[in-house]
């Protein structure tokens, strides 16, 4: 299959913009629109080519809609090619370089491929200074965070994992506002703490493949192998998930490890925010999807009360203290904390509803808040102020502003018809089905998630209402626009966010296709795993059991 599927395509995806930030630095810095034009251009070629990669991983040269590894939830376009070790003194070290996909990081991917170019697009106006780099951080940070998301080997994970703070670190530092060096030393020091102790965990469970057959291998699907054969042990399973998320957990963030990202947030450059909030903070929520929960089975069960429960703190506490904002930009970056805390949630259902809510409501986050960080930072770029009693009645000024900000407010608290609603209803579905042997949860632990939709929606109309109506608040210093910007979103602007939102409301009408094809590598790589049940076919239900003795549907004894 990977043959047919030219499994170089996935590499070209990865490699291309990194190639382009190179090419960017060898530009003269004083030709700023050269390096825009490029810097944009080779954003625009990564997501071609990961358009591309859709287009084979849904359909087979007979024309079939789903090819074999959409169908049944398995790896496309994979490439495997040993790194080093396997020979000499590293005979019992095996790293390689492979990367696939299934349809859980094709989603992940895309969104990357759709935000970098947007990102670049609206940062035009805004980075003044040292446009080289900037943008060739911004083509570097997407080459990692691609990579994470298509990496089948825990080293090569874990390389493109750490490469990421890099990029980001100098966005902030340099391109940031007033606190902007603290903000990317706080940053940086949390997620390095947390990702030393993944590290460990890493070289744990490539021990305990050494153990077992000889080699230390980190090939994710040999390391899926070992933990079904039942030679992780529950206790070594703890210690290890634990290990896991330490690194993860920060990157999410879970409360109460979240204290980074609202200062992060502020302070950052427009497009670091969006970013950061689209793509990367979905680092962490696969990290616990893709390693924490198929590798450590046993942990996951163990856990996963616990796990639900920071996440529904996490949920009521970023709503409440985003509700107590006056920084507009501060109150989106709570709002993460809260959204975020939904898909943990549905991640801890271990039910195939909450699962592919988790995984929708990671894509919808990174659309719904990406928009307000860019709308965020359009409405500084004119008032240069973020602040509700600064700026008010905006809509008669901004009529394009207003529209786009109100349409994304209703998409991110999960208005019928737009994105979010898909995410919030799977997740407290799968959250309330969370019983018996499909997990631990039920249905008090979702009334009390609701109360966050609730409250989700009591301080985004607050703020939308406090911009936008009322009279019109223009801050003393705000200046003649007339030879500028214009008061409302320019051409540009607007198409910044128009695919944003045809995305938002496509994803809202239609959700069919993408859960339908996301639940088949949820079913196979995840929840049959974690459960130990035969992934679901037409003649097993999500949950047939696979212990021995277990009876089967003919009523006769199971292996």
């Amino acid at each position: 299959m990977s043959g047919v599927l030219a499994p170089g395509l996935l590499s070209i995806v990865i490699v291309l913009p990194l190639a382009g930030g190179l090419l960017l630095l060898a530009l003269p810095a004083r030709a700023e629109d050269l390096i825009r034009r490029s810097a944009i251009t080779a954003s625009l070629a990564t997501l071609v080519f990961a358009i591309a990669a859709m287009t084979l991983f849904f359909q087979t040269p007979t024309g079939d809609r789903l090819n074999l590894a959409a169908g049944t939830g398995e790896y496309a376009l994979v490439t495997d090619i040993p790194w080093f070790g396997g020979e000499g003194a590293l005979e019992q070290v095996e790293v390689r370089y492979k990367i696939g996909l299934d349809a859980i990081s094709l989603w992940l991917v895309l969104l990357t491929a759709v935000l970098t170019p947007l990102s670049i697009w609206a940062s035009f106006s805004g980075i003044r200074e040292s446009v080289r780099e900037f943008y060739a951080l911004l083509l570097m940070l997407e080459t990692g965070m691609i990579g994470v998301f298509c990496a089948m080997d825990l080293i090569l994970f874990y390389i493109f994992f750490e490469f990421t703070l890099i990029p980001l670190f100098f966005i902030i530092g340099r391109w940031g506002s007033g606190e902007r060096m603290r903000a990317a030393a706080k940053f940086f020091i949390y997620t390095v703490s947390g990702s030393v102790l993944t590290f460990a965990g890493i070289l744990a469970v490539a021990y305990q493949a050494y153990r077992a057959d000889g080699v230390f291998t980190f090939d994710l699907e040999k390391l899926y192998a070992l933990a079904a054969q039942g030679k992780l042990s529950p206790d070594f399973q703890k210690w290890v998930f634990l290990a896991f998320a330490a690194g993860f957990a920060v990157k999410v963030p879970l409360f109460p490890l979240h204290t980074w990202l609202p200062l992060a947030h502020t302070e950052a450059p427009t497009a670091g925010s969006v970013i950061l909030a689209g793509v990367l903070l979905k680092l962490g929520t696969y990290g616990f999807l893709r390693f924490s929960l198929p590798m450590l089975p046993d942990a996951t069960l163990r856990f996963a009360p616990l796990g639900a429960g920071i996440a529904i703190a996490g949920i009521i506490y970023g709503a409440l203290v985003a509700w107590a904002q006056s920084d507009i930009k501060k109150l989106v970056a709570y709002s993460s904390v809260s959204h975020l805390g939904f898909c943990m949630l549905g991640m801890f259902s271990l039910t195939i509803e909450g699962l592919s809510g988790s995984v929708v409501y990671m894509l919808n986050h990174g659309l719904s808040t990406g928009a307000l960080f860019l709308l965020v930072g359009m409405m500084y770029e004119r008032y240069h102020t973020r602040r509700f009693g600064q700026v008010g009645g905006l809509a008669r000024q901004m009529p394009w502003f207003a529209f786009f900000l109100v349409f994304f407010t209703l998409s991110s608290i999960g208005l019928p018809g737009l994105n979010g609603f898909v995410g919030e209803i799977l997740v407290l579905l799968g959250t309330v089905m969370s019983t018996g042997h499909r997990g631990h949860l039920g249905f008090a632990y979702a009334a009390v998630a609701a109360t966050g939709i609730v409250l989700g929606a009591v301080y985004m109309l607050h703020m939308t209402g406090r911009v936008l109506f009322g009279p019109v608040v223009e801050p003393e210093h705000t200046p003649d626009t007339s030879g500028g910007l214009k008061r409302d979103l320019t051409a540009r602007e607007i198409g910044v966010l128009a695919p944003i939102a045809a995305l938002c409301l496509w994803i809202g009408v239609y959700p069919s296709h993408l859960v339908t094809s996301i639940q088949p590598a949820l079913d196979r790589q995840v929840l049959a795993r974690v459960l130990n049940v035969e992934p679901a076919s037409e003649t097993h239900p999500y949950g047939e059991p696979l212990l021995a003795g277990a009876p089967t549907e003919d009523g006769a004894d199971g292996p």
